[in-house]
């Protein structure tokens, strides 16, 4: 317990990241349990401001991804494209904010702001799979083989996608780019997470397992991530769905845990280059 102490104080971007958590996270408790007579317009506020959490993963995963050559190299390539995928949610996020405040509308659906969430989406399938090479994916593939509940998880988590938002679903042809993202937004975070998981039972024998810890942070970070969208578009088609509610408080968490992955990933990885 004490050297992890010693570690987590080594690392002052591991610092800044968790007191931001905390910051937004007694914002979040304050305006939903201490303040009753808290406004839609103050809880809106809070929905447009915790993507703070976001741009600091996307700044601190660029700047890690560029110390290991960026493009150049697989775990650069990697690490690029989570860090756009959280500067893609920051966009969108934004976008929201400016109809919520600027346009005083009710978001549209699809809207700009789609470009941002959908993008992020081939962000992470992208990154994952870039991650899942880095762990020798390809060269263990014999192993896959011999899990089968590797191949049982994407189908449990397609199947559990459609039969809430997809099931009796009418087709409008006159609206085909909501009817893309309508079944691009769960079947693709679907994909991406069944990839991370896939990812964590390969890095037991990778590296020497060094890669474990951090890839665990980021499948949290990920399956949050599809919680959170998967709550959003429940509550939105319940036509229940409010700013500023445990929806956004958990879409901040899986930033927060991106953030922490990325720092690891990059930290695991400097050590491998020293020893």
């Amino acid at each position: 317990m004490e050297e992890a102490i010693q570690n987590f104080k080594k690392q002052p971007l591991l610092i800044v990241n968790l007191l931001l958590f905390i910051g937004l996270s007694a914002w979040w408790i304050y305006i939903n349990f201490f303040f009753p007579d808290v406004t839609a317009e103050n809880k809106q506020l809070f929905a447009a401001c915790y993507q703070i959490l976001a741009l600091f993963g996307a700044i601190t995963g660029f700047w890690i991804a560029k110390s290991w050559g960026g493009y150049k190299s697989l775990l650069g390539k990697a690490l690029s494209l989570f860090s756009l995928g959280l500067l893609l949610q920051s966009f969108g996020q934004s976008a929201y904010s400016y109809y919520i405040f600027f346009e005083k509308i009710e978001v549209p659906y699809p809207s700009i702001g789609d470009i941002g969430y959908f993008g992020s989406v081939i962000a992470y399938i992208a990154g994952i799979i870039y991650l899942a090479r880095v762990s020798g994916f390809r060269s263990s593939w014999k192993i896959i083989k011999n899990k089968v509940y590797l191949i049982l998880i994407p189908i449990i988590i397609l199947w559990v996608s459609y039969s809430f938002f997809l099931k009796g679903y009418e087709f409008d042809w006159s609206q085909k780019l909501k009817i893309f993202l309508d079944f691009g937004y769960p079947f693709g975070q679907a994909f991406y997470v069944s990839i991370a998981i896939a990812t964590l039972v390969l890095s037991k024998d990778i590296l020497g397992g060094v890669m474990r810890k951090p890839i665990l942070f980021l499948i949290f970070a990920l399956i949050i991530q599809y919680l959170s969208d998967f709550m959003f578009l429940y509550q939105a088609n319940a036509g229940a769905w409010s700013a500023g509610g445990f929806n956004d408080y958990l879409y901040s968490i899986s930033y927060f845990l991106m953030a922490i992955a990325l720092i690891h990933i990059g930290s695991m990885f400097i050590k491998i280059k020293e020893s």
